[in-house]
């Protein structure tokens, strides 16, 4: 029993040295304790937890990751469908855009070059009298009316007048304007005589010619 209790503070007497910061051995020895890793706690339910008996839901870790496989693949391939087709439909919807527009300028072509027509038909159809009174002092006058003439037929022409010469030709309705008729053999009736001269504009009967007839 001695024994022990000198031991014991024989003990007492080395911690004493030792936490006793006023002794010159207790401050030579250095403190390693900083170097000793320390377990710090975490929060209860997180993954640091696993180790110490509870359990993760691996399910909730699905959604984390993307199967290729999956609904997510799906959707992006919809997603892809669908654009594709809007693609189409918009590129459809500008090709018949265009035929519409395409039309229209045809259209519109035709139909400004019709008035164009009839405007310069009309002003033809007006200019026609004057025509008229030419070649009756063309009858009288030809010397002196004759250049003149020549050359308002000439201009005409050139925009699209043409004077019709059906004499001797069959008797054509469209054409020709029967004031006197004269009968011979009981033939065809042909024209026998332009009594005043009949006129074609671009194609199309501008005035018949008033004519004589004969069969």
């Amino acid at each position: 029993m001695g024994g022990s209790e000198a031991n014991r503070g024989a003990d007492d007497a080395i911690l004493d040295e030792i936490a006793d910061p006023g002794d010159e051995r207790g401050s030579e020895v250095e403190d390693f304790t900083g170097e000793v890793p320390r377990t710090q706690s975490t929060p209860s339910g997180s993954v640091g937890d696993f180790g110490a008996g509870d359990s993760i839901d691996v399910s909730d870790l699905d959604d984390l990751f993307d199967d290729p496989t999956g609904d997510g693949a799906e959707a992006v391939t919809h997603d892809v469908d669908e654009l594709l087709s809007e693609i189409e439909r918009f590129k459809d919807m500008a090709m018949r855009a265009q035929a519409d527009f395409e039309n229209f300028r045809k259209r519109s072509s035709a139909q400004l070059s019709d008035e164009v027509e009839r405007a310069t038909g009309r002003l033809a159809e007006a200019f026609l009298p004057v025509l008229d009174a030419a070649e009756a002092a063309f009858v009288r006058h030809p010397d002196e009316v004759g250049p003149l003439l020549n050359l308002m037929l000439t201009e005409l022409k050139r925009h699209g007048l043409e004077t019709l010469d059906i004499v001797g030709s069959p008797f054509d309705p469209e054409v020709a304007e029967a004031v006197a008729h004269e009968a011979d053999t009981g033939g065809e009736v042909v024209v026998a005589e332009v009594m005043r001269s009949g006129y074609r504009w671009k194609g199309r009967t501008l005035r018949p010619a008033m004519v004589r007839t004969k069969d």
